[in-house]
């Protein structure tokens, strides 16, 4: 099986590398994307909006010669998700890192701050403790020495979406911050956090108890939960 892994703000391709080890072993081919504008911290990020990095995997998606299966972490599961809606005929199944599908008119993150065309990563003291679980202060050192500033447009730009047969491509959701329980109490009393969640047809949920980066604090572990939901 291909599968597509769509990182998260501030994050490229390579931040996968620890995770990508039990998929390949298992005979899966994985496709890593680096963003448009999360080439380098010198790359331009003018002008690339949120559609431009969902163009992005759904190019992925059309160079693929069968199904695949797209990984979206964090601000990734929004971007998967619209290019679930643009090919669901050709996602064999979408798995959600910490995440989950954005609903038509919502926005990944409007309210972080911005300096020009970009999003620098925040100072630590800006997430939640919850984010933070596990990312002891090496892995805070090693993700800040890697990270890039992520395009505004792609956090504060709506979501459009215009097929629903995007709710009846299966989805997976790994629970990282807190457990899938609560997203179930959650979809069962019409929270509207989750309403795009409740129309998807086949959803199912594992827990992978972490912080908000799993790639960095378990990512073994990740990667043997993301290939039990391919393989599922």
């Amino acid at each position: 099986m291909d599968i597509i892994l769509v990182p998260g703000f501030w994050l490229d391709a390579s931040s996968w590398s620890e995770v990508t080890p039990a998929l390949v072993a298992a005979g899966h081919t994985v496709h890593p994307l680096t963003l448009p504008g999360l080439e380098s911290v010198n790359a331009s990020r003018a002008g690339i909006g949120l559609r431009d990095h969902i163009d992005a995997v759904v190019a992925a998606v059309d160079g693929m010669d069968g199904p695949v299966v797209l990984v979206g972490h964090s601000g990734g599961g929004a971007i998967i998700h619209g290019a679930v809606d643009a090919r669901p005929e050709r996602v064999a199944r979408a798995v959600y890192v910490d995440s989950g599908p954005l609903a038509e008119g919502g926005v990944i993150n409007d309210a972080l701050p911005a300096e020009g065309d970009e999003i620098p990563l925040p100072p630590w003291d800006a997430f939640e403790e919850a984010d933070l679980v596990d990312l002891d202060d090496g892995l805070r050192a090693a993700f800040r020495a890697r990270a890039i500033p992520q395009p505004r447009g792609v956090a504060y730009d709506q979501q459009h979406l215009t097929d629903e047969r995007r709710f009846d491509v299966p989805v997976t959701v790994i629970a990282c911050e807190f457990p899938s329980s609560v997203l179930t109490d959650w979809i069962e009393s019409g929270h509207p956090y989750v309403a795009e969640l409740a129309r998807i047809r086949d959803v199912g949920y594992m827990d992978l108890p972490t912080g908000h980066w799993p790639q960095f604090t378990k990512p073994a572990v990740l990667g043997a939960v993301i290939l039990a939901a391919v393989e599922r």
